[in-house]
């Protein structure tokens, strides 16, 4: 400890900075050195451990607390913290112009009891940079809500006073860039209305029940900005709109239970797609597109016929190098497993610009086979395929998959065989 006192204040703050409040405040007790430190510490996490002394620790230390601008404040509260006045500490931080602040709760949106956003949030956070929230609720107000710096917002399983309330104030973040909506059953809004011009990453998860189609659920989308764009929605009653092309876009995820030809066709110049269709491939997006972009496709098999999806994105995107394929955990009936069909012509980027291919999960099944087999045979430029083959406690097995697979025709005179 004589050694890490050695250390000047700017570096063993920023050391404080990562451990827990209490723990940061135990430091007072080392030396004279150490005694004011702790009070400087530009930031501060609260981790309620359901000790009985969690509020009255919060608020004396907060009250202590000199730092001119707190950079981060974090709460994690357990599933019993709906009482604490989270109102008082909030604006306690706020006069000392927060940049970060996370709220973090294990309640019940809809318990008795739960942890409420106090409403000076929405009036006082002028310099607020950053703003996360999870499982708690928020409050309307008839002041006018104003958050003039935030350029990140996390929403996840809040409840929201009205669809209206969630449009305000999306409305009213002039500079946001970041933003996460996670849609949880009981958050009192189905339809997410996302209109934000300046907005560069999404990601979108809907947690509803997938099972209740009866329930309308989804997402409008207008970012002409974006760049980033992540959707995870198994719900089959769900549904994503985007008004306008997002021509910007150079990263997505697409992971929904309906058609997401809207979705696709809107982010033709990606380059980096991450894709599980779960649907058929014939409406998995309208015949023309082409993504010129694309460079990078990773694509998980599904119970959907994968095949003809995988070699429709193959011919629709010529300048693709690498190819990742994922395996959902499925389980086939023989007459339902899918058929491969040899296509009339070689897609562009298999014959002239496909580098790397890497498959998960190979399982040695027949249509598997022939996929390997044909991308061998017809890809030019392809440097390396690596397989992991399915884990299985017959080795025999497995050394005859990989003996069969190296014995594959392969084009490319540089292509290199990996097995995992």
């Amino acid at each position: 400890m004589d050694s890490l006192s050695e250390f000047p204040d700017a570096l063993l703050l920023s050391i404080l900075s990562f451990l827990p409040a209490k723990d940061v405040v135990a430091t007072m007790v080392l030396s004279k050195r150490w005694q004011p430190l702790w009070k400087m510490v530009p930031s501060l996490i609260y981790d309620d451990d359901s000790d009985e002394s969690f509020p009255r620790f919060v608020d004396r230390s907060l009250l202590l607390h000199e730092a001119p601008v707190i950079e981060t404040l974090h709460f994690k509260l357990g599933e019993d913290s709906g009482a604490v006045d989270i109102g008082v500490w909030t604006r306690t931080a706020l006069k000392r112009c927060v940049r970060k602040l996370i709220i973090k709760t294990d309640c019940c949106i809809n318990s008795t009891d739960p942890v409420i956003l106090p409403r000076s949030v929405y009036t006082g956070c002028n310099m607020l940079v950053r703003l996360k929230l999870k499982k708690v609720v928020l409050l309307d107000v008839t002041s006018p809500i104003s958050f003039p710096c935030l350029k990140k917002l996390s929403l996840k399983c809040v409840k929201y006073p009205s669809v209206e309330f969630f449009q305000r104030l999306l409305s009213t973040c002039p500079v946001l860039e970041i933003l996460v909506v996670k849609h949880c059953p009981d958050d009192n809004v189905a339809i997410f209305t996302i209109k934000v011009p300046s907005l560069k990453s999404l990601v979108l998860t809907n947690k509803s029940d997938p099972e209740n189609t009866d329930i309308v659920s989804g997402f409008m989308i207008d970012t002409p900005s974006l760049e980033s764009f992540d959707i995870f929605d198994r719900n089959e009653g769900g549904f994503c709109v985007i008004e306008n092309e997002m021509p910007n876009i150079v990263e997505a995820y697409v992971d929904v239970a309906y058609h997401p030809g809207n979705i696709l066709s809107s982010i033709t110049s990606v380059k980096h797609l991450s894709l599980c269709n779960r649907k058929s491939p014939k409406d998995a997006y309208p015949v023309g597109t082409v993504f010129c972009s694309l460079v990078y496709l990773e694509m998980w098999k599904s119970e959907t016929d994968w095949l003809s999806l995988l070699m429709r994105v193959l011919k629709d995107s010529p300048n693709l190098r690498a190819l990742k394929l994922e395996t959902v955990h499925i389980h086939y009936d023989d007459d339902d497993r899918p058929c491969w069909s040899e296509p009339t012509s070689v897609p562009e980027c298999v014959r002239g610009n496909l580098e790397t291919l890497e498959w998960s999960e190979y399982k040695g099944a027949e249509e598997e086979k022939q996929v390997i087999a044909f991308l061998l045979r017809n890809s030019n430029c392809l440097k390396k395929a690596t397989i992991s083959t399915e884990s299985t406690d017959d080795p025999n097995k497995k050394l005859e998959m990989v003996k069969e697979l190296s014995l594959f025709p392969r084009r490319s005179r540089t292509c290199q065989l990996a097995f995992d």
